[in-house]
C-alpha cells in the first residue's frame, strides 16, 4: 500500500476530500546536486498542494490530519496504460505502416498519431470505467492523532 499523509478538507457520505503536499525526500538523497527532481526543488515547483477524493469507512471530520493509501498494483496497472500503452500504440502504428505497407514517412507519421490518439481514447475509456471501481480509489487508511500532525 503507498500511503500519504493529507487535511481532509470536505467530508461527503464514505468517502473524504483529503488535502496533501507533495514532497521529495531530495535533502536526503546523495544524488540530490545532480538530479531533476531537486532543481525543481530548488525552483519552488515541488510542494503543491493536492486534492483527492478517497473512500472512507471510518467517520471523520473536516481539518482532521489522516493517512490515505492505495494498492501498488493498482498504481503500477494505472501507470502501464496511461505511459506504456499510447507509446507502444504509437510506435506499433508507425512500424506497420512502414514495414507492412510500405508509406512513405509522412503516412508513418500520420499512422503512428492516429493510433496514439486511438490509444488514448482506450486509456480514456477504461479510466473512467475504472474510476467506479473501489479497489482502484484511494482509502483514508487511518486518522493521526492531533499530536501528529506537528511532525515532518
Amino acid at each position: 500500500m503507498i500511503e500519504e499523509r493529507g487535511r481532509v478538507v470536505a467530508v461527503e457520505p464514505e468517502a473524504a476530500w483529503v488535502q496533501t503536499v507533495r514532497s521529495s525526500s531530495c535533502s536526503t538523497c546523495s544524488a540530490r546536486a545532480g538530479c531533476g527532481q531537486g532543481l525543481m526543488d530548488r525552483l519552488g515547483v515541488s510542494g503543491r498542494v493536492g486534492l483527492v477524493r478517497a473512500h472512507c469507512p471510518t467517520p471523520v471530520r473536516q481539518g482532521d490530519e489522516v493517512v490515505i493509501g492505495i494498492a501498488e498494483d493498482a498504481l503500477l496497472r494505472a501507470s502501464l496504460l496511461v505511459y506504456l500503452f499510447p507509446l507502444i500504440s504509437l510506435l506499433a502504428g508507425s512500424l506497420l505502416a512502414q514495414l507492412l505497407f510500405g508509406l512513405g514517412e509522412p503516412f508513418v507519421i500520420i499512422s503512428g498519431l492516429v493510433a496514439f490518439a486511438l490509444a488514448w481514447a482506450v486509456v480514456c475509456r477504461h479510466g473512467e470505467r475504472l474510476a467506479g471501481r473501489r479497489r482502484s480509489q484511494p482509502v483514508v487508511l487511518r486518522t493521526l492523532p492531533a499530536d501528529a500532525s506537528a511532525t515532518p
